[in-house]
């Protein structure tokens, strides 16, 4: 089982274990992570804004062109910013670190 740490903007992280196929958004909200995801997961929304640690960042699959479009949208953009409901884990993804941005920007609502 892939485990992942959630680093939240004060500093203080939570490792979590999750299963293959799930995505970041969803393990956060399956543990407890401070982590909206206001469109749940369809991409129309930028509240799933991580900020991947640069040393996962090169391991990810490349983001798509919607994926990006969103992220224009997202507070705090850095460049190694992904949406978490577009990052699925895989076994290659054990020990991934992201952080919480200190706020989100949700246009629905």
């Amino acid at each position: 089982m892939p485990k992942i740490t959630f680093i939240d903007p004060d500093g203080t992280s939570k490792e979590c274990e999750a299963s293959s196929g799930l995505s970041v958004m969803d393990v956060a909200h399956l543990n407890g992570v401070d982590m909206e995801g206001a469109c749940e997961g369809s991409m129309a929304c930028s509240t799933c804004h991580v900020i991947v640690d640069p040393n996962w960042f090169d391991r990810l699959e490349r983001a798509s062109e919607e994926e990006e479009d969103m992220l224009d949208l997202a507070f705090g953009l850095t460049r190694t910013s992904r949406l978490g409901c577009q990052i699925t884990l895989t076994d290659g993804l054990d020990g991934l670190v992201v952080s919480l941005p200190t706020e989100t920007n949700n246009l629905l609502g």
